[in-house]
């Protein structure tokens, strides 16, 4: 069974730091492409970062794009997302994905890649 919990969420003043994770496993981490996406209450889902399954491949939205850096640790089976110059925008829910061979109820394309599993995700609030 597919499982990927994120963790490291918070609460942060504008300017502000901070890393997520997410835990993987019951897959081949290594060999599968990973991604982070936003969701605020009300409004749709944002893909803001992919990695490819050996960090040969990394795509950022604009709107993160020179203050947010995606990575992943192979051994660990566990993806990363550094959020760096937070600002009040960046407050939102926060999931990370990963690619699939087959398809899924959930399942999505982003930038040529479907992917078929979230986890639960974790909140990032950015305030004064």
């Amino acid at each position: 069974e597919v499982q990927l919990v994120e963790s490291g969420g918070g609460l942060v003043q504008p300017g502000g730091s901070l890393r997520l994770s997410c835990a993987a496993s019951g897959f081949s981490f290594k060999v599968q492409a990973m991604a982070w996406g936003r969701q605020v209450p009300g409004k749709g889902l944002e893909w803001i970062a992919l990695i490819g399954s050996s960090a040969d491949r990394i795509v950022y939205a604009d709107s993160v794009k020179g203050r947010f850096t995606i990575s992943k640790d192979n051994a660990k089976n566990t993806l990363y997302l550094q959020l760096d110059s937070l600002q009040t925008e960046d407050t939102a829910m926060y999931y990370c994905a990963s690619e699939a061979k087959q398809r899924t109820l959930l399942g999505f394309v982003w930038r040529g890649v479907y992917f078929g599993y979230w986890g639960r995700g974790t909140q990032v609030t950015v305030s004064s």
